[in-house]
């Protein structure tokens, strides 16, 4: 039944969050609503990149349009993200690292996208997913770097801590690395994602039933300015998240290879 308040009707959270299959409904690969968004923001970054490479390879000393934007996100990376927390030994990493800013800001700004609003880090399988690929980089790295006894060494025994107390600190560490970090940045994205969503949800159903209740429709302005305000503040989350998920990445990606650091 859907939840009342008053005279106002709110969907359930399921109606958000839930869309039925488009293709191959009722099978493993069944797509839907999100999956196509997914697609979609991979198929968004291709198109910038290769605009803005085009673009630059015409020859063009001034950057413009979509040459700025994409060129500003690969210093704004470079510079305050890999050398911030990799140093220069990082930069290699840099296509990857833009590739994920770019990424999660994409399919987190769908939500403020009309027609499609709808986070698609709202579910929790794409940051799951990012979240565990990115525990696979840094830990391959890691024992690339350091040899296999010497990274899981260096993880699970930091330098300074009293004997007495290392069996104690390498469990927290060893459940730290192992699980609670891709479970951390999975959970993170994903729930500033979904509330922020919700949210949006809420002010935009209370000022459209507000809109139709001509009794109430005096207090119309107050939702209303509240859903413009959080649509702009949803606006600055979704960069932010991006820019968090892509700086966790350099840190655990520098910290495998370079443990001193």
């Amino acid at each position: 039944m859907t939840p009342v308040l008053g005279a106002l009707h709110f969907p359930p959270i399921e109606e958000l969050v839930e869309w039925p299959g488009i293709f191959l409904k009722d099978t493993p690969f069944e797509v839907n609503k999100v999956v196509l968004l997914m697609w979609a923001g991979a198929i968004i970054v291709f198109g910038l990149f290769w605009a803005a490479g085009r673009a630059a390879s015409s020859g063009n000393l001034v950057p413009t349009g979509i040459q700025t934007v994409v060129e500003g996100g690969i210093d704004f990376v470079r510079n305050d993200i890999i050398l911030q927390t990799m140093g220069p030994a990082g930069l290699p990493w840099t296509p990857f690292l833009v590739t994920i800013f770019f990424y999660v800001f994409i399919t987190n700004i769908f939500e403020v996208i009309p027609f499609v609003q709808f986070p698609v880090n709202a579910r929790m399988a794409l940051p799951l997913f990012m979240s565990l690929l990115v525990w696979v980089i840094f830990n391959y790295m890691g024992v690339k770097a350091q040899g296999f006894g010497g990274y899981f060494k260096s993880m699970l025994l930091p330098p300074g801590v009293p004997k007495a107390l290392l069996p104690l600190v390498a469990l927290i560490e060893f459940i730290s690395t192992i699980f609670v970090r891709p479970f951390s940045m999975a959970v993170r994205l994903f729930a500033n994602m979904l509330a922020g969503h919700l949210l949006l949800v809420t002010f935009a159903v209370l000022s459209a039933a507000l809109f139709t209740k001509s009794a109430l429709a005096v207090i119309l302005p107050l939702p209303f300015a509240m859903l413009i305000l959080l649509t702009g503040f949803e606006i600055l989350v979704a960069i932010l998240q991006a820019f968090i998920f892509t700086i966790l990445t350099a840190v655990y990606i520098g910290g495998a290879m370079h443990p001193e650091h």
